[in-house]
């Protein structure tokens, strides 16, 4: 019976319908619609079918700042969601409380997840930065003792200031004779990427050397990186039919990741060969080296444990981490202190005063810090931290839900769901930082001339609870040495007229690079 008034009824408006009728009853949904969402959503415009897409399209050179302007008028979180029958849906947040909740007090159900390994899996197979659960747990055990071993230190330590020296002081040198402009950002890039491959793997790609060779696995490992961010953006079945035919840009990243992987093989099979030859590579204190020893010391000859692959994706995730985040902090640094000349003199004399307790010191172009000086100098590394907290490498990070969630705010959760939180809007927003928060002040981080470390859920751009940053020490010793080195030397100039703008990534580069030139310091010599 009910079927039957159903066809009836379906039967009547086709008969008596016209094709504007049916227009106009969409377009009215359309509009009521829209005014409902208007009118009960705090976040950006949720539209019909397409969700945030149209909305998202509007700002797509400006995303940051967009949803930096959208948390706070939605008091610091919001829902969203993508197109209709996407799956994507969630919450983008601010508020500390929420981070803290998702990072640390129910850490298991805020996994990075699926969504995230099968974009990465390809290149960064089952390595840390790829890996959730107890595969995770295992290998930031064995992460942690190895960087934080006296060996591992000491290795790192010289292999930094090595290439500060040897290589990135004498790279200056020469630019500066030239008296050509060239790309800071580049050039620390290219010292971050040898840097932490000779720490990682012990090899030195060269980067850095005179004449700025293009090294075609550093090539490719930039290329593999930015092409697997596009996987991010697209739907599964449109990068996944890609990767099937072997076309467009899945066919590039697929070269990439092939050049990528054979020169990690081929390092992890020369020292596993070396290994076994020797007995034991005591000789090399690199991290791929520490792995090895300790792994065939505990386990006995022809016992090993972990295959070549694990090694290889250890390794490969470990460059990822290292090589683009302090290059792009160290970038954001010197704009930073260009624009605030206040803050350089201060930083200048500092290192004046930590020098003027030396009993003998040289020209400025022989003089190397020591870790201890590199310690004591707060203010740089109040500077550092401010620059990093308006300018964080990784300005969003995101989550999957596991199970159905409701955050500290009351938000609701949904298993499957995406929960994004924005570092870099955090930084400009008055309830967390105060009415000052868009200053660069460094002060903010000194209390009776002490470094204070903030809240690390406020302060997330180190990561925050089980999965903080492991090189978080060595991060900022390296950044320390490259400043206080570089700034004792030249006084760094901005190109004039040169545009500094993020470039719209996970990692937050400068669009258009960071154009500068260097002016040698007039500052007299040592005292013995």
């Amino acid at each position: 019976m009910a079927r039957n008034v159903l066809f009836s009824a379906v039967e009547w408006v086709y008969a008596h319908s016209s094709f504007w009728d049916v227009a106009l009853a969409l377009l009215g949904l359309f509009v009521f619609s829209c005014i409902r969402e208007r009118l009960t959503n705090k976040g950006p415009m949720l539209w019909p079918v397409l969700g945030v897409i149209p909305t998202m399209l509007l700002y797509i050179n400006d995303t940051l700042s967009f949803a930096t302007r959208s948390l706070i008028k939605a008091g610091g979180t919001f829902q969203y969601r993508g197109v209709w029958m996407g799956g994507n849906h969630g919450v983008m947040t601010a508020d500390p409380v929420n981070i803290e909740y998702m990072l640390k007090t129910n850490f298991n159900n805020f996994p990075k997840g699926k969504y995230y390994r099968d974009r990465f899996q390809d290149l960064l197979g089952d390595g840390i930065f790829n890996a959730d659960a107890e595969l995770w747990k295992d290998q930031r055990r064995t992460a942690k003792t190895e960087m934080h071993s006296s060996r591992f230190i000491s290795h790192s330590y010289q292999t930094m200031q090595d290439l500060v020296h040897l290589k990135l002081l004498k790279l200056t040198e020469k630019l500066v004779k030239s008296g050509d402009c060239f790309d800071l950002q580049e050039m620390l890039l290219r010292f971050t990427f040898d840097n932490i491959c000779t720490a990682a793997f012990g090899v030195d790609p060269g980067c850095l050397n005179l004449d700025l060779p293009e090294v075609p696995f550093a090539k490719a490992f930039e290329e593999a990186t930015e092409l697997t961010l596009f996987r991010l953006l697209m739907p599964p079945f449109v990068w996944k039919s890609m990767k099937f035919l072997g076309i467009g840009y899945e066919k590039r990243l697929s070269t990439a990741i092939k050049i990528v992987h054979e020169f990690a093989e081929e390092t992890v099979k020369d020292r596993r060969n070396k290994l076994i030859k020797l007995g034991s590579l005591k000789d090399h204190s690199d991290l791929l080296s520490s792995l090895m020893d300790t792994e065939y010391t505990e386990k006995g000859k022809n016992q090993l444990q972990f295959s070549d692959k694990y090694f290889r994706d250890f390794c490969v995730s470990f460059i990822l981490a290292g090589r683009d985040t302090t290059s792009v902090a160290l970038a954001w640094f010197f704009w930073l202190v260009h624009n605030n000349p206040n803050v350089e003199n201060n930083i200048l004399c500092e290192i004046n005063e930590i020098l003027g307790l030396r009993e003998c010191w040289k020209e400025n172009d022989d003089i190397v810090f020591t870790e201890e000086e590199l310690k004591n100098m707060v203010y740089l590394q109040a500077a550092l931290s401010e620059s990093m907290r308006l300018y964080p490498s990784v300005p969003t990070e995101m989550k999957e839900v596991i199970e159905d969630d409701v955050l500290p705010d009351g938000s609701v959760l949904k298993k499957g769901a995406r929960a994004l939180y924005c570092i870099f809007s955090m930084a400009r927003m008055e309830s967390i930082w105060g009415k000052d928060c868009l200053e660069f002040k460094p002060e903010r981080w000194i209390r009776d001339g002490k470094f204070v470390n903030e809240n690390q859920f406020k302060y997330a751009v180190f990561n925050a609870g089980p999965r903080l940053c492991l090189g978080k020490k060595f991060a900022y010793l390296q950044m320390k040495m490259v400043a206080a080195s570089t700034l004792l030397r030249y006084s760094v100039k901005v190109v004039e007229g040169h545009e500094v703008v993020p470039k719209i990534t996970t990692t937050l580069y400068m669009k258009n690079g960071l154009l500068v030139t260097l002016k040698p310091r007039l500052v007299p010599g040592g005292h013995c």
